[in-house]
């Protein structure tokens, strides 16, 4: 009932979003509140000493293997994203290799955006992403569950989520929170097995011999980014990505 609500609330301020209102929303929650109350003026100073406006979008790349999440701004005008706080996973869990099945411990790897916002979470604040797309849905197989339910979130557990300290979270959420409530409707969330770089990519296809073919798949987008600062257009088509 808890993610029905929350999926909920996400699509209502969306449609709000024109009135400008789902940062009202979101601050009559506690925690949102104090996240506020405790990060958003050193936030909105690093922002302005960046370049940024107060309306901008977000896009947020992970990488399993090195425990790393970062967070890249632009401007809503501009076309390109630059680098603008990395944060340390403070959890792991699983293997390199995608989630498959419920109950695997896997953290997904592949692309997805934030689709839930949950201000009242076990874990202090929660940002959902769209697990499982098709992608991993064609990769589970039918009749098998996929699981649900992943999140970046406060607190140091995981069974496959993305967990950051709760005063990282804070920073995390305001910013998502930020985004959304200038217009952007999807903000992206790319977790990636590793850096993908052709060296990486021969080492860790070596170790994990069975993802060579998927991470194949995932290279491109990785590339592309690297290459243009720039969300490449990605489809999912039967059960795989194509970078366009």
């Amino acid at each position: 009932m808890k993610l029905i609500y929350f999926t909920l609330l996400l699509f209502i301020s969306t449609m709000a979003n024109a009135q400008n209102d789902f940062k009202a929303a979101q601050i009559k929650f506690e925690r949102v509140n104090d996240a506020y109350e405790s990060k958003w003026e050193s936030l909105a100073q690093s922002i302005k000493s960046a370049g940024y406006s107060k309306h901008f979008s977000m896009l947020i790349n992970a990488y399993k293997a090195e425990g790393k999440l970062e967070v890249w701004l632009k401007r809503n005008s501009d076309k390109h994203y630059a680098l603008f706080k990395t944060y340390d996973f403070c959890a792991h869990s699983g293997t390199l290799g995608p989630k498959v099945i419920e109950g695997d411990k896997q953290t997904p790897e592949g692309f997805y955006y934030i689709n839930v916002f949950n201000p009242v979470s076990s874990f202090y604040l929660s940002l959902g992403i769209n697990y499982p797309n098709s992608v991993d849905s064609a990769r589970t197989g039918e009749g098998k569950k996929t699981g649900g339910d992943i999140y970046i979130h406060g607190n140091c557990v995981t069974v496959g989520c993305i967990p950051l300290t709760d005063e990282k979270i804070k920073e995390l959420y305001v910013l998502a929170v930020e985004a959304t409530n200038s217009g952007q409707k999807n903000i992206p969330v790319n977790i990636y097995p590793f850096k993908m770089t052709a060296e990486n990519f021969k080492k860790y296809a070596i170790q994990f011999s069975k993802q060579e073919a998927f991470w194949k798949t995932l290279q491109p987008g990785y590339l592309a980014f690297e290459k243009h600062n720039q969300m490449p257009t990605i489809k999912e088509i039967k059960g795989n990505y194509v970078i366009r």
